[in-house]
């Protein structure tokens, strides 16, 4: 019993006599086999290199292709042996210990670029047979008028050892003579083809320029001409050439013969239309992918007048659960699934399916009525997803989010198309998902909008373009001014100024709250330092700034350090300052989420409890809640602009400030905008309040005046 090689050197020795073995049989070679696969190893180090490399080579893939035609081996059972040798042998003697399914996609990448190198080998060689054969055949024309030219012979050995197949015929058409190796391309005999008609070739997919090049030349109007040809062979398959034809003169300069040169490109062709389908369809389902998708929407989108296009845009809802519970093989079961329903939804002409990757497919209708067929299409696309998908024993449950654009072809590019499908299923899915959206173009222009805002605010906050309003917060006993609510503005270059409203909600989903959340919270404390300092002494008291917290900014762990930081750099005492937090980020709270806000409170910080009344909290949990303020949603002051106001109302309003009195809590109303709520508010028990009526949010020194008048009122 023979060892297996045991070191790196012995595998790749073996694997090298392995590829020998296989090839010399059908090389034109003077050397003796183990000379070849001396000459082979050299080839075999150099894949096995680029097999195992960081990055991935493919210049060693299609340099072993063509040392393949410099060593002979011209025959094409020699590639085809070649790829079959490496497609075996190369991972199992070369791998070693690395991730076997990277290694087989590896060497599936070094077999296409051994096969691309040896085509362009053995076409620059055959190019440079042709040119030698195109030069001896000119050199040779007296032999075919004159069969007793000196060259004859050395023209006969060019002519019958040719790689390439030559054929030679008369201007009528008439085969008159054929070499080994066009008779070896088509099958035939000698006989079998000397005789035929050259124009009994023609074949369904010529150029449409083929035959008047070839009444040019027999005419004499051109010397030559060059295209790709395809040829039935007697079997019925198909031989497809890289054809040359050239007219040959007489000694007296007239036309007397054609001479054409074929090379048989037909295994090239095959290899290359199997390339582009791997490079235009998705590997997982068979589908397009995203490059061929937007070759197609592109000639749809270029169409001419009267034409119109639709696409839907499909996105799975929860794949991403199926892929963190089941694992991403369950996943692509069930995406191949997916794709094969979408595939029988859009079958009829001018339909296509296509994905874009991940769990995000499209569908295309073109025609003159996509306006209904598109609907139609997402229908489908609908329906089909209504049965359960089984994998790994398990009936999955797939929904999806359609987003439709349909329109005109010309009047916009395939980004455009597709930004706006997507931004349409997003929409989709925002409203709850399983279900399809069509495109507004207001919409979209809203979400570009949004994601314009999004990609500018961490440089907005490094230029500077945020500011503070300030609106102030009244006592509804005396009238006078006790501090004011900070309210954060954008002054954006091309918006103008934005409120809260517009980019805090961006702010909070990308995490940037954190930063400008702390930038306000600066900005107002020292504000409220420079009040106290210009109020001078006691008479108007210290004005209390409010600060709005965000959740991303209640559960960052720098919130209570932050604050005391700033406290202390800004000489703002603890009870300067009011943090409000709104009451739907503290339903259910646990421990954890209220330890940062108890030491703020302990502190001598006051927490409000911002827009009371519109979540769904239990009462009794404000006595475990460390807040010292409740702030009335404006909801309750709306009923209180008419006299007299809802009933019902006032019982809930006085009811919540005597629950917030029995427990030691103020309460702030919002959005008071007349003197009659005020009043109302005031006769409620209500302590202090904000609102238009008082004033709208402005800048630090409008609210210094207005504490001023307070006090000297």
């Amino acid at each position: 019993m023979s060892a297996e090689p045991d070191g790196p050197e012995d595998r790749l020795r073996r694997f090298a006599t392995i590829w020998s073995r296989a090839v010399f049989p059908v090389t034109s070679t003077l050397s003796t086999r183990p000379e070849f696969e001396a000459r082979l190893l050299p080839l075999a180090r150099r894949l096995s290199e680029a097999l195992r490399a960081r990055a991935f080579d493919a210049d060693a893939g299609r340099a072993a292709g063509a040392a393949l035609v410099e060593e002979h081996c011209t025959d094409p059972e020699a590639l085809s042996r070649t790829l079959d040798c490496v497609d075996a042998y190369l991972v199992l003697y070369c791998g070693e210990d690395g991730d076997r399914e990277d290694l087989r996609a590896r060497s599936a990448r070094l077999q296409h670029a051994m096969a691309a190198g040896y085509a362009q080998a053995l076409r620059e060689r055959t190019l440079a047979e042709q040119e030698a054969i195109a030069q001896a055949a000119l050199k040779a024309q007296g032999v075919v008028a004159q069969a007793l030219h000196a060259t004859e012979a050395r023209f006969r050995a060019v002519f019958e050892g040719a790689a390439i197949g030559i054929g030679i015929a008369d201007l009528e058409g008439n085969i008159l003579q054929v070499n080994g190796a066009l008779r070896r391309m088509f099958g035939l005999s000698e006989q079998g083809l000397r005789g035929r008609k050259v124009r009994e070739w023609v074949h369904p997919d010529d150029a449409p320029q083929t035959w008047r090049l070839y009444e040019e030349l027999v005419s004499g109007e051109r010397e030559h001409y060059h295209l790709e040809k395809a040829f039935y062979r007697p079997d019925g398959t198909v031989l497809w050439t890289n054809l040359t034809v050239s007219l040959l003169r007489d000694a007296d300069g007239e036309p007397q013969y054609q001479l054409a040169l074929m090379e048989d490109t037909t295994e090239r062709r095959l290899l290359n239309l199997r390339l582009r389908y791997e490079a235009t369809h998705d590997a997982l389902t068979g589908l397009p992918n995203r490059t061929f998708f937007f070759e197609r929407l592109e000639k749809a989108l270029g169409a001419g007048v009267g034409q119109r296009f639709g696409l839907c845009y499909l996105d799975l809802d929860g794949f991403k659960t199926v892929n963190d519970s089941l694992g991403h093989a369950a996943g692509d079961r069930l995406l191949v699934e997916v794709a094969d329903r979408l595939q029988a939804c859009a079958t009829a002409p001018g339909e296509m399916v296509a994905r874009l990757g991940g769990d995000e497919f499209v569908a295309l209708t073109t025609g003159r009525d996509t306006q209904r067929a598109v609907d139609e299409l997402a229908a489908r696309i609908m329906n089909a997803l209504l049965a359960p998908i089984s994998v790994d024993g398990r009936d999955l449950t797939v929904r999806g989010s359609i987003g439709i654009v349909e329109g005109p072809a010309g009047e916009r590019s395939a980004a455009e198309v597709l930004r706006s499908a997507d931004i349409t299923m997003y929409r989709a899915k925002s409203a709850g998902g399983n279900r399809f959206e069509l495109a507004d173009e207001e919409a979209d222009a809203r979400a570009i909008t949004r994601h314009g805002l999004t990609t500018a605010l961490p440089a907005a906050l490094d230029r500077g373009e945020f500011f503070i309003e300030y609106q102030p917060l009244v006592h509804l006993g005396d009238g006078s001014v006790r501090g004011a609510e900070a309210l954060v503005r954008w002054l954006h270059p091309q918006h103008g100024v934005l409120s809260p409203d517009r980019f805090i909600p961006l702010a909070e989903h990308t995490g940037l709250i954190v930063p400008l959340g702390r930038w306000v919270l600066e900005q107002s404390v020292r504000q409220a330092g420079e009040w106290r300092d210009r109020h001078g002494g006691e008479a108007l008291g210290p004005l209390r700034i409010n600060v709005n917290l965000s959740p991303c900014q209640l559960t960052h762990p720098g919130l209570v350090q932050d604050t005391v930081d700033i406290l202390e750099r800004t000489g703002v005492s603890p009870d300067a300052l009011c943090l409000e937090v709104t009451e739907s980020a503290l339903i259910g709270a646990d421990d954890d989420l209220l330890k940062p806000l108890r030491r703020l409170a302990e502190m001598g910080v006051d927490i409000a409890l911002d827009d009371f009344g519109t979540g769904y909290s239990n009462l009794a949990n404000l006595r475990r809640l460390p807040v010292s303020v409740l702030k009335l949603d404006r909801s309750f002051t709306q009923s209180m602009q008419q006299f007299p106001a809802d009933p019902v109302d006032l019982k809930i309003v006085e009811g919540i400030v005597s629950l917030a009195h029995s427990l030691d809590l103020a309460v702030t109303v919002e959005g008071v905008e007349t003197g009659a709520q005020a009043e109302q508010l005031r006769i409620l028990g209500c302590d202090t309040a904000q609102g238009w009526y008082y004033a709208r949010p402005g800048p630090p020194d409008r609210l210094h005046e207005l504490a001023l008048v307070d006090a000297t009122g």
